[in-house]
């Protein structure tokens, strides 16, 4: 199985205690919905490897203690730090909600706004603490969008468009920052007539 059969739930962030439990932050909208999951896909190197859980407990909101069969010792725990945990696609419930989608599946989608028509094409998605982002390819340049209901007003998916009204003004920052180039350095121009 590899990443374009999964959708990330998560990460390990941190050990928990001397017996091989760590802390699983959840990454997704409903973590108790995450409460009895039997197994994972841990990102190891590089690549997915399934570990089975012997425990879990949602605490906090969105970390989850965990506790995987095999994993005994903080040194084994250890090894796991940072890895991405995944679950397969075929697990996520379909959303028919034109308001609500998943990450992973509007990459790829048109982003239509109200006024300006056909922007670009949605080339990911970042997680952030503060604000999820849309990155989106437009005339060459990456622009990210804000996800919230405001500005992304729904998906089409027969269609697989996403549409947006934008801000005033946000395409702008992005394309004006084009003709800010890399800075002239003092002593970095060739005035000679050579070829």
């Amino acid at each position: 199985m590899t990443k374009d059969d999964c959708y990330q739930v998560g990460h390990i962030t941190k050990t928990h205690g001397v017996n091989g439990e760590l802390v699983l932050f959840l990454d997704v909208d409903q973590p108790d919905e995450y409460a009895d999951l039997e197994s994972v896909l841990l990102d190891v190197k590089g690549e997915l490897i399934p570990y089975f859980i012997e425990s879990i407990a949602i605490v906090k909101g969105s970390r989850a203690i965990i506790a995987f069969e095999d994993v005994d010792t903080i040194e084994q725990a250890e090894r796991l730090i940072n890895c991405g945990a995944y679950l397969p696609l075929s697990e996520l419930e379909p959303i028919t909600d034109e308001t609500r989608f998943y990450f992973h599946e509007i990459v790829g989608y048109q982003v239509v706004d109200a006024e300006a028509g056909e922007l670009g094409i949605v080339q990911g998605v970042y997680a952030m603490n503060a604000q999820d982002l849309i990155t989106m390819d437009y005339q060459g340049k990456e622009v990210l969008i804000p996800i919230n209901s405001d500005i992304v007003r729904s998906v089409d998916r027969a269609s697989k468009k996403l549409n947006v009204v934008l801000p005033d003004g946000l395409l702008d920052i992005y394309m004006n920052e084009s003709g800010k180039d890399t800075p002239e350095i003092e002593g970095d121009t060739d005035d000679t007539d050579e070829d």
